[in-house]
């Protein structure tokens, strides 16, 4: 059986959430968090190594809540993501607080990962379908044409709207072949009554097509993602402009650009099942219902684990 590897992005800071670590917050009937099902999910998909992206001053707290405990169902590594991260030549820019994104988090497991990988978001809830999708792409054979085949789940948007505030999504572009063309950042997307919409200027909504498909940071990878991601960072470093402190090194922007080379082409594979996460504090209620509802229609066990 070929080796796979799920990837999850837990390092971030979560400030929407209110302060708190959203990561770490119980959501299932018996203090399963979110990672909890997204692992399950991974692990009954083929996927047989999990790798962690947390941050150095969560790492205690981190195992006590999940690590230790995945640790007795799967292979698990850690990677850590920190702003001073940095290649040799930089320094962090003072007053930067957060890591620099998507990019640098999955770069992070440079010297970790060497099988092909899926990378999730810790505070994401994607179903099963993208998981099963995923992995069969991983482990099929991809055609020896020079270029780089990547995959990425692409999630209907009126499935992966919040109840409690705006969001941003990767709206994408898919060619006649089902390969990713381009994705587009978009901000301020709300639920609204004819779908989905970001705000007009005007006290109204400009419409979004509610069954376009969007990226949830859901996806597939080759090692050799982790070499474009190296040299990629320091081009981004040398390009920012003087007392720059947010600027990030994203996903979407990394794949956009191979795309436009032709270095790399993307599959995007359709998942119809519902996302939920806690991007705000309010959300919760709802992702606690959300599961309770799951695990009544036998989705999922529990206890998740016995």
């Amino acid at each position: 059986m070929k080796e796979t590897t799920l990837v999850i992005m837990a390092a971030g800071i979560g400030s929407r959430f209110g302060g708190g670590i959203k990561q770490l917050e119980p959501v299932g009937p018996n203090g399963e968090i979110i990672m909890d099902y997204s692992i399950h999910d991974a692990l009954e998909a083929g996927f047989n190594r999990i790798v962690f992206i947390i941050r150095k001053d969560l790492e205690k707290d981190f195992r006590e809540v999940i690590g230790n405990r995945i640790e007795k169902a799967a292979n698990v590594a850690y990677a850590f993501q920190e702003a001073d991260n940095l290649p040799a030549g930089y320094t962090k820019p003072e007053g930067r607080k957060k890591p620099w994104g998507t990019g640098q988090a999955i770069l992070s497991c440079k010297g970790i990962v060497d099988t092909p990988f899926a990378v999730i978001n810790a505070d994401d809830y994607y179903g099963k379908e993208g998981f099963v999708k995923i992995h069969d792409f991983l482990v099929s054979e991809s055609p020896a044409d020079g270029i780089s085949h990547y995959c990425m789940a692409g999630f209907i948007l009126g499935n992966t709207l919040s109840e409690n505030g705006a969001v941003t999504r990767g709206v994408c572009q898919v060619n006649a072949e089902g390969n990713l063309a381009g994705v587009k950042e978009t901000h301020d997307i709300y639920k609204t009554e004819s779908g989905a919409g970001v705000p007009d200027g005007n006290g109204g909504f400009q419409p979004l097509d509610p069954a376009s498909l969007v990226s949830m940071n859901m996806w597939g990878f080759t090692p050799d993602i982790l070499d474009v991601l190296d040299a990629g960072f320091k081009e981004f470093l040398a390009s920012l402009p003087e007392g720059d402190l947010k600027a990030e090194y994203l996903i979407p922007s990394v794949v956009d650009d191979l795309l436009k080379s032709g270095k790399a082409t993307v599959t995007v594979l359709k998942s119809h099942d519902k996302w939920f996460g806690v991007t705000y504090k309010e959300d919760k209620e709802l992702v606690v219902n959300s599961f309770k509802q799951l695990i009544d229609a036998g989705v999922y066990p529990s206890p998740l684990y016995a």
